[in-house]
């Protein structure tokens, strides 16, 4: 039930970080792995990786906060490989300021690609996926859609609103077999997360300390719980919000 053979799975900001760990753990379960980052050659990196596992992969460079943009990628998807039964919306980004700091275009920024992302993916997902008779969705949260940290206002709203976003396609779709849920990584090692250590003083120490695991997350952390929720396995979850976090959201 865990298998993705003959799936097409597709992962923004899938060519590092969580995301990639998540598209290596979708290929070794067997899925055609669509590769969405606007990096060519972290893109083109990422695909090597997954085409060593003996698994057709494409890449795409897409601007996924663009409608049109996104548009454009669906249809090529769509020409290509006819369907898609598993999205990843995963591309993210920060800025860390106090509140009162951010500008506006910052703001909307971090919002338009981390959730207005997801929306416009969604949505353009939804006819495929409808036509395939179902599929799976998994938005990619945070630990902050449940705390709050001075410096991460606009990026907890996004990530908050991640969460409510998951549960109001699972009960929309939920006629159409599809299944969305959201996965809360906790502090995992990533270009994004060592930036945060090197502008927030004391984090490293205080993130170690919280963690019961008593480490940082690896990408490949996040591949089991991707399979599972592409796969059949999660055939009845739908609108949840999984932390993946090493024990930190309970301690």
């Amino acid at each position: 039930m865990f298998q993705l053979t003959g799936k097409i799975a597709l992962v923004t900001g899938g060519n590092g970080g969580i995301g990639l760990g998540m598209a290596k753990g979708l290929a070794q379960a067997g899925a055609t792995v669509l590769v969405v980052g606007r990096n060519a050659d972290k893109s083109a990196a990422a695909l090597a990786e997954l085409r060593a596992q003996d698994v057709p992969s494409q890449c795409f460079a897409t601007d996924v906060a663009d409608e049109a943009a996104v548009a454009e990628l669906f249809s090529k998807v769509a020409a290509r490989h006819g369907r898609i039964d598993i999205l990843v919306n995963n591309a993210g980004t920060t800025v860390r300021k106090s509140p009162e700091q951010l500008t506006l275009d910052e703001w909307r920024q971090v919002l338009d690609v981390n959730l207005t992302s997801a929306f416009l993916c969604c949505r353009a997902a939804h006819p495929l996926m409808q036509a395939a008779g179902g599929g799976k969705i998994i938005n990619i949260g945070s630990m902050m859609s449940i705390f709050g940290a001075p410096y991460a206002s606009a990026y907890g709203a996004s990530k908050g609103g991640i969460v409510q976003f998951t549960r109001s396609i699972a009960t929309a779709w939920a006629k159409d077999n599809i299944q969305a849920n959201a996965v809360l990584p906790g502090w995992i090692d990533t270009e994004l997360t060592r930036g945060a250590r090197e502008q927030v003083a004391g984090l490293n120490e205080r993130v170690l300390a919280r963690t019961p695991a008593g480490r940082w997350g690896a990408p490949g952390d996040l591949a089991g719980i991707a399979v599972f929720l592409a796969s059949s396995a999660s055939d009845f979850v739908t609108g949840t919000a999984i932390p993946v976090d090493g024990g930190y959201s309970i301690s």
